[in-house]
């Protein structure tokens, strides 16, 4: 091999970097559209990759390396027992759905009902605990799992109450440690994004290791000297990683990227806006909406859904191949530019949304198990973040720049005229729930009623909503989300203040709803 590595045989490294995230969708209602969106990731996403990984380690663990963020509400929803006996009945709604089409459509889609049905055997020989199976792949190094803000809290927007940033990380950090046994050295920043001293938080929370936009290393103070390829490590003592445009955008990109192939399955045409709405009443679903159940092909962009043609399984696999090699071949060439050009091993940091891969992109699971078997033949090694950090390697000190993974990096698509509201709201109730925490209540009930109130105050803070209102979809669930949470944290706080009137039946209802974070602690909201 050539290069500046001559004992090496490959050209350099590969870090793909998933990050698995919903909100807390939980709620005291049969078939609720949000908890459809858990259970469409676990059939699409989550089952898929954990089947590709522990393939992939059968054959050759030493390369099957990835690293994976796992949030802590959907660690809490994938735990939850009651949602995981919701999730049988949901998964055989569907097979019924499929079964009851004609049978031209039958025909088109017994590729879906056999992968359900195959992914559901999947479920049931692991009796729905997909998280001993991540944490199986982590204990092996082929996963390195990091934790996430608790409840995918924007840091930047919570920055002027400190403490509610510890409580979004420590409730985070501590919620990883009961599930996984160890605590988190490495986290994903809610869409990446960063801004000043914050490392001096991550630092004393214990966390080591972040990824950043390419924006936050490239403008970090001094300029870093191999740029993204390399990781960096701030004043404080935090390793970062930034992301590489050229190994993200033919993956992220629908339009000019490999999933807006003509050949691959189309996202938006759903079984479910097709159907009447006695159709569905009659299986239990209220309202029109995706099943999950889509059988066409993207055919091509201009023609509109009811022109689709039927989606042909073998066509996207043999596609689905051929772009795994030219992503590989194109990194390959990549590496080896960079290894020509400057006497350092290159790190290419690939992050993407988990649930692109198999949701949005319903052949990404194949395109990863396509990188892991093929990645040695193109003379890349893969590896995951804590691995090269365990390598010991000599990092600039450089000081990351504010930033996010938003367009350009900015941190416009959570601040701006559609959601810019809630920052007022989340930010007085956060600086009057640290005044409470910082008091002495001693009591069993006024603590049951805090620890309560920091559950509603964390959901309250989730940018998720904000995403949804910016990008214009299902807005009002979105805000029926955060006036549901503030509400709730306001009348808890009124009881607390106001002991001569509680609402046991409101407390108990929402206690049993929003069960998340039992470990949750008041102390790390304290002045």
């Amino acid at each position: 091999m050539n290069g500046p590595f001559p004992n090496k045989n490959y050209l350099g490294r590969l870090a793909i970097v998933l990050h698995a995230h919903l909100p807390y969708v939980r709620k005291n209602e049969k078939n609720s559209l949000e908890e459809d969106w858990l259970f469409q990731a676990i059939l699409e996403c989550y089952i898929p990759l954990l089947q590709v990984m522990e393939s992939s380690k059968k054959k050759d663990t030493s390369n099957t390396k990835l690293t994976l963020s796992l949030s802590p509400t959907l660690l809490s929803l994938l735990q939850n027992k009651q949602i995981q006996k919701k999730y049988s009945s949901w998964i055989k709604t569907r097979i019924e759905f499929l079964n009851d089409l004609p049978k031209k459509e039958q025909a088109a889609s017994e590729f879906l009902l056999r992968n359900i049905k195959n992914n559901y055997l999947y479920w049931e020989k692991c009796s729905g605990d997909l998280i001993e199976r991540f944490k199986n792949l982590n204990l092996t190094g082929n996963l390195d799992i990091l934790t996430c803000a608790a409840t995918h809290g924007y840091l930047p927007i919570l920055r002027e109450n400190p403490e509610t940033v510890l409580g979004q990380i420590n409730t985070a950090i501590r919620s990883h440690e009961v599930i996984f046994g160890t605590r988190p050295l490495g986290i994903w920043l809610p869409e990446c994004a960063y801004y000043e001293n914050l490392d001096e938080i991550l630092l004393n929370c214990g966390i080591r290791y972040a990824v950043l936009d390419g924006h936050g290393i490239l403008n970090g103070s001094p300029r870093p000297r191999y740029g993204v390829y390399a990781p960096i490590c701030s004043k404080k003592g935090v390793a970062f990683f930034g992301r590489d445009s050229e190994s993200t955008l033919p993956v992220w990109s629908s339009r000019e990227g490999y999933p807006g192939n003509p050949v691959y399955r189309e996202f938006h045409k759903d079984l479910g806006w097709e159907l009447s709405s006695t159709e569905l009443q009659k299986k239990g679903i209220p309202t029109s909406r995706p099943l999950g159940l889509k059988f066409h092909r993207i055919t091509n962009n201009e023609c509109s859904l009811g022109k689709k043609e039927f989606y042909i399984e073998d066509e996207a696999l043999k596609k689905v191949e051929e772009h795994a090699d030219n992503y590989l071949l194109s990194r390959s060439k990549q590496l080896k530019n960079l290894s020509l050009s400057a006497s350092f091993e290159p790190l290419l940091i690939a992050p993407f949304d988990a649930e692109l891969f198999g949701h949005w992109w319903y052949e990404g699971p194949r395109f990863i198990e396509n990188i892991l078997k093929k990645s040695t033949k193109y003379f890349i090694k893969l590896t995951n973040l804590r691995e090269i950090l365990l390598q010991n390697p000599d990092l600039q000190i450089c000081d990351p720049s504010p930033s996010s993974w938003g367009q350009g990096g900015f941190h416009n698509y959570w601040l701006n005229d559609k959601n810019a509201w809630i920052v007022p709201e989340i930010t007085k109730a956060g600086a009057v729930f640290i005044e409470l925490s910082s008091k002495n209540f001693n009591d069993d009930f006024s603590l049951r009623l805090l620890k309560q109130a920091a559950r509603e105050l964390l959901l309250s803070e989730s940018s998720d909503w904000s995403f949804i209102l910016k990008a214009g979809t299902t807005t009002e669930l979105a805000k029926e989300r955060i006036d549901r949470h503030l509400f709730r944290f306001w009348k808890l706080i009124e009881m607390l203040e106001d002991k001569s009137f509680i609402d046991y039946e409101f407390l108990n209802n929402i206690e049993e709803e929003d069960k998340i974070f039992p470990n949750i602690r008041i102390e790390d909201w304290q002045s």
